[in-house]
């Protein structure tokens, strides 16, 4: 595990620590399940990242900017829960389920216990991101486990080649694989280099022959339709875009772009 990663993991398991009991009646907010099509856009909201810095002013308004991604025709809307790297809160995620009530919201963070599946779905969130890389076999199996019983998808995401063995490994049980099949459990790809945190732009291509039967989501770097064009020719169905949308002045039109080139190169 990267520096950065076991930094992460290690604020995450304290805030793990401090969370509250979470009871059965917390989790009654409605799940929205995904509709996927030829080629998707998982929308992210972010105020800051250690890899760009600001990228929105403290008047950052997360419910608007969700509606604009989902008028875009955004599959998803990722929202950054992290506090001390990416100014984050849970606060943030339950502003946006509100939002957009018909648009599934993903809970985006450093998530090593299974109470912090249950904070997500109190929280209203539809699916939550995994890293492979900072999870045990055992951990990651008791954090899927908690997603798949209240509905949930989740965004498995790894770093290179040895995180998506493991990934495709979960795909040799049945349960898994028709997750893969339906997108309850989708792949991805982060080309972020957890040592420098700058984007490797070689990477979604050279481990696209590595991809396991599942719909794979490019992420990190992509900011062009010509970006998503790329992804989808590489075998990828879904691209997470943030930094791109979070600076753009018209995001809807930058996710719907990008939605109709990935399409259009998936039909090509």
């Amino acid at each position: 595990m990267s520096d950065f990663l076991q930094q992460m993991a290690t604020l995450s398991a304290e805030r793990a620590a401090a969370a509250g009991s979470i009871r059965e009646r917390d989790l009654d907010k409605p799940v929205v399940p995904l509709q996927l099509d030829a080629f998707d856009i998982i929308a992210e909201i972010k105020g800051r990242s250690p890899a760009e810095g600001a990228l929105a002013g403290a008047d950052l308004d997360r419910p608007a900017q969700a509606r604009t991604y989902a008028a875009g025709g955004a599959a998803a809307i990722s929202v950054l829960t992290e506090p001390s790297r990416f100014d984050g809160a849970l606060e943030h995620l339950e502003a946006v389920v509100a939002a957009v009530p018909g648009t599934p919201v993903m809970r985006k963070d450093f998530l090593v216990e299974p109470v912090q599946v249950l904070e997500a779905r109190k929280a209203g969130a539809s699916g939550v991101l995994l890293i492979a890389a900072m999870l045990s076999d055992a951990k990651l199996r008791a954090m899927l486990d908690a997603a798949f019983e209240l509905g949930m998808f989740v965004l498995l995401e790894a770093f290179d080649d040895s995180d998506l063995a493991r990934s495709s490994a979960l795909l040799e049980g049945p349960a898994d694989r028709e997750r893969a099949a339906s997108g309850e459990l989708l792949i991805g790809v982060n080309t972020r280099n957890l040592r420098t945190l700058e984007v490797d732009a070689t990477r979604l291509e050279r481990l696209a022959p590595l991809l396991p039967a599942a719909r794979c989501v490019a992420e990190s770097g992509l900011a062009t339709a010509d970006d998503a064009a790329d992804a989808a020719g590489w075998g990828y169905s879904l691209a997470l875009v943030g930094s791109a949308l979070m600076r753009s002045g018209d995001p809807a039109r930058l996710v719907a772009a990008m939605r109709a080139a990935g399409g259009a190169r998936v039909a090509a």
